[in-house]
């Protein structure tokens, strides 16, 4: 039976791109080591934060390569397989080459709204073929849907592949159900920078971080401090990035946290449509609150 190698900082990593919109890979490879260097214990590549819906399958290959490369095995690398037709989900794990990644991150399926039963049916389907460890996302601000703790819980216990749930529901009462039932090897993991304190306070095993890309070593340090029972000491780490948190998604995801490495000199601070650039306004409260993090 697997246990969840997915723990502490996972970095929900960006795509960047050049002024002219291609791919920017020598800036990836400079995230990627930054990342790398400071905390991060797992990357989770090529999803929502990632861009991905506007990414062609030539480019999807090539990132996937040169992040490889570039970690050289020193994290773990959860990738994103997931969507709304079970069946072109089963045909796309069976057709990818997965060598060199450790799990996949398979969303709950989108826009067509499926029951929990249909929930439980699509991702059994996905565990009886998928060559690594599964790794659920539920986030029903984006699916329109929320896979409930009964769901999660029951595909925990009948699949060992299935070794934790990204839980974006924004419910700690959900998060609290599944950990009180879950399963040994399956954990819950943060999906919500916001709540990501208070989840693993109650015992999630990290986050999928969409801050950690441009702040990974403070928002390590807190899960760190918080593995460690030094709640207070994190609990100052948390306070600071409150207003961040909010500024980061007010103009959609990954719109802030392409302003603030932009702001930061790793990127350009470019969003392929229909993502657009935060506003001025946000950038520009996101810069002066950068410049009191550093001080």
């Amino acid at each position: 039976m697997p246990n969840n190698i997915f723990k502490g900082l996972g970095i929900a990593l960006i795509t960047p791109f050049t002024q002219s919109g291609e791919v920017d890979y020598p800036a990836l490879k400079k995230l990627v080591e930054y990342q790398i260097d400071n905390g991060a214990d797992f990357l989770c590549i090529l999803a929502t934060t990632g861009e991905a819906p506007c990414l062609t399958e030539e480019e999807k290959n090539k990132i996937t390569e040169l992040i490889k490369d570039v970690n050289r095995g020193r994290v773990k690398i959860l990738k994103y397989c997931g969507g709304n037709n079970t069946r072109a989900v089963i045909d796309e794990i069976k057709r990818t080459d997965w060598s060199g990644i450790d799990g996949i991150l398979s969303i709950c399926p989108y826009y067509n709204k499926p029951s929990q039963e249909g929930l439980y049916q699509h991702f059994k389907a996905i565990a009886e073929v998928s060559p690594l460890p599964l790794v659920l996302y539920n986030v029903p601000g984006r699916t329109g849907v929320n896979m409930k703790a009964e769901t999660t819980l029951r595909l925990a216990h009948d699949f060992p592949n299935i070794v934790a749930v990204k839980e974006a529901s924004g419910s700690l009462e959900q998060v609290d159900e599944i950990i009180k039932g879950k399963p040994d090897n399956f954990d819950v993991i943060s999906g919500d920078d916001a709540l990501t304190f208070s989840m693993v306070a109650s015992g999630a095993a990290g986050v999928i971080s969409v801050i950690g890309n441009a702040l990974p070593k403070q928002f390590s340090r807190m899960i760190r401090l918080e593995f460690n029972g030094e709640y207070e000491a994190a609990r100052k780490i948390h306070h600071k990035f409150t207003e961040l948190y909010n500024l980061l998604f007010v103009d959609g995801n990954p719109a802030g946290c392409k302003a603030l490495l932009s702001d930061m000199g790793f990127i350009e601070n470019i969003l392929r449509l229909p993502l657009v650039p935060s506003t001025i306004k946000t950038r520009d409260r996101m810069a002066e609150i950068l410049k009191e993090l550093r001080i």
